[in-house]
């Protein structure tokens, strides 16, 4: 097998072991922070609580970032920062850097460096796609449609554009042609045609024509932002670590016991393995089942064993990839299932220890199936096939119980399915808010089944025990959630493609904490390593290719 090695210089994990030697070990004081300073405002005096500063050492991929207080100040840990020279970086909305800026860190001492901050000319250019929402004149209806947009494409885009209603058809329809796993780095298409429906297609395009640029040179709304962190969101250091090339799609990201980071990547046949600690990347390259077709893939998840599978899109099929010998398994789908639209995107193989079995799905069909490993092939399941027609269901986020029982969300609608591993009975419960498309699961200790409602803008949770269900509302609308992950401490952590903040949420209590991220940031599934004090975040960058982790300093 070809692997594929990339040595990154991390100036994190070399700071860590420099401030460790040069405090002599674990002693009760903490060193002096590595940078320090203050952010001060051209406008206006006063402090300026909850911008984010970022440090990226010149010979280093791998970016620092922090949040100033309440009283306008940020200090970057002495273990984050080797000694080195460091560009710096700021997200305030609203505000800009003048000028650039950059520090010089050297061994033992504080570098100290105030920023200055001006009115920014282009607001627009820093509005997240959750601001750009809030923007938007127009009904709840008439954004829905706008929310699938945002899985290649920023909405600036949109909003920046000039063409007219009549212009935005063919637009509209060629985008039809692109298949899912498509980023702007790397534009794929799909091989079959899908569906295009003019009359709802016109009524999209006609809406996209009233908050565009095509009738005036400027917005006839105003731009509305959401205020920067305070309090508890403030007490958080981010750490990004860039890719080396942009067609590099990270969308599921999860840590293994030897502290490694593994990654799906959406648009490349390659899964990847970073080491938080020194910086050094991995790929394995895993070949095509169906050449021509778009490459990639969506769901990692591991087995009992600590094998890693993929569901492999429009290649057809899943693909184990054994940790010890570095070698992959691939399991096509059979030829009498295989045609242009088969698409696996999520497989759940905790269990397949019990029977020998994983599932998956098939999105075009609507359908459930199920690998056998000692045949290698796929039986079929229609979990909607005593349910009314006329609607569109899709099979998608998926997790098994210990009997290996299958859990699935109806992406497509609003419910969530179980599928009995012996009996092949499938059972469906509509979520309490009606056209949720709960996507992403979990289950955790208790076998509660926690997921994102993506078109509900909540988070919700089956017990299957009782079979009821908890929903909770998201703190920012227009967040759209795309997974969640409930933590050893009860905490439910979420991230979205829209709004560029972390969700951390007690569902006990329902109080909530939003993290802001320091750049344009595309979140697809999210992971919690329980085992760090507190809890580390991660997530990949679907559309900027780099792995962000994240962790709060309470």
């Amino acid at each position: 097998m070809r692997v594929r090695t990339f040595q990154l210089i991390a100036a994190a994990g070399t700071a860590l072991l420099l401030s460790w030697a040069a405090v002599g070990g674990a002693r009760a004081q903490s060193p002096a922070p590595a940078l320090s300073g203050q952010i001060i405002r051209t406008d206006q005096a006063g402090p300026m609580e909850g911008v984010l500063v970022s440090a990226q050492n010149s010979q280093s991929p791998i970016t620092i970032t922090v949040v100033s207080d309440q009283n306008g100040r940020f200090s970057f840990p002495a273990a984050k920062l080797a000694p080195g020279h460091y560009s710096l970086r700021v997200r305030a909305t609203g505000y800009e850097l003048e000028g650039p800026q950059a520090a010089d860190v050297a061994q033992d001492k504080t570098a100290n460096v105030d920023l200055k901050l001006r009115k920014t000319k282009d607001l627009a250019a820093q509005l997240t796609n959750t601001e750009w929402f809030m923007s938007f004149p127009g009904t709840t209806e008439q954004k829905r449609a706008l929310i699938e947009c945002m899985s290649c494409h920023t909405l600036e885009r949109i909003a920046r554009s000039k063409f007219s209603a009549d212009e935005f058809m063919p637009v509209l329809k060629r985008m039809t042609t692109y298949a899912n796993n498509t980023i702007q780095a790397r534009v794929q298409r799909r091989v079959a045609e899908v569906e295009f429906p003019e009359d709802r297609a016109r009524k999209v395009a006609e809406y996209l024509s009233t908050i565009n640029l095509s009738k005036s040179e400027s917005w006839s709304y105003p731009l509305q932002t959401l205020p920067r962190p305070t309090g508890a969101a403030t007490r958080v250091v981010v750490t990004e670590y860039a890719l080396p090339r942009q067609t590099i799609a990270p969308h599921d990201v999860r840590t293994d016991a030897n502290g490694f980071v593994w990654y799906s990547d959406f648009v490349e046949n390659d899964l990847g393995r970073l080491d938080p600690k020194t910086g050094a990347l991995k790929e394995f390259p895993y070949p095509e089942l169906k050449p021509g077709f778009p490459t990639g893939a969506l769901a990692l998840e591991p087995d009992a064993d600590g094998n890693l599978w993929l569901a492999m899109m429009f290649q057809a099929g899943l693909a184990r990839f054994d940790v010890k010998t570095e070698t992959f398994r691939l399991f096509p789908v059979q030829s009498e299932l295989n045609i242009d639209t088969t698409q696996q995107s999520l497989l759940t193989p905790r269990h397949l220890n019990v029977d020998g079995k994983v599932w998956t799905n098939d999105v075009r069909k609507q359908a459930v199936l199920r690998l056998d490993l000692a045949t290698g092939k796929y039986e079929v399941f229609d979990p909607f096939r005593f349910t009314p027609k006329g609607r569109q269901h899709s099979p998608y986020g998926m997790v098994s119980d210990a009997a290996n029982n299958l859990y699935f969300m109806d992406f497509g609608d609003e419910n969530v399915g179980r599928v009995d591993a012996k009996t092949g009975q499938a059972t469906i419960y509509p979520t309490p808010t009606p056209r949720s498309r709960p996507r992403r699961t979990m289950m955790d200790a208790q076998g509660r089944v926690w997921f994102a409602e993506f078109g509900a803008d909540k988070v919700g949770m089956f017990d299957p025990k009782q079979e009821k269900f908890a929903e909770w509302n998201v703190p920012t609308p227009h967040t759209y959630p795309y997974d969640v992950f409930l933590d050893r401490n009860g905490e439910l952590w979420s991230g979205s493609m829209s709004s560029d903040r972390i969700l951390r949420m007690d569902p006990q209590t329902g109080k909530a904490i939003e993290y802001l991220l320091p750049r344009s940031t595309n979140i697809r599934r999210v992971f919690v390593d329980d085992s760090t004090n507190p809890v580390t975040f991660w997530a990949g960058n679907n559309h900027g290719a780099e792995i962000i982790k994240l962790q709060p300093l309470d």
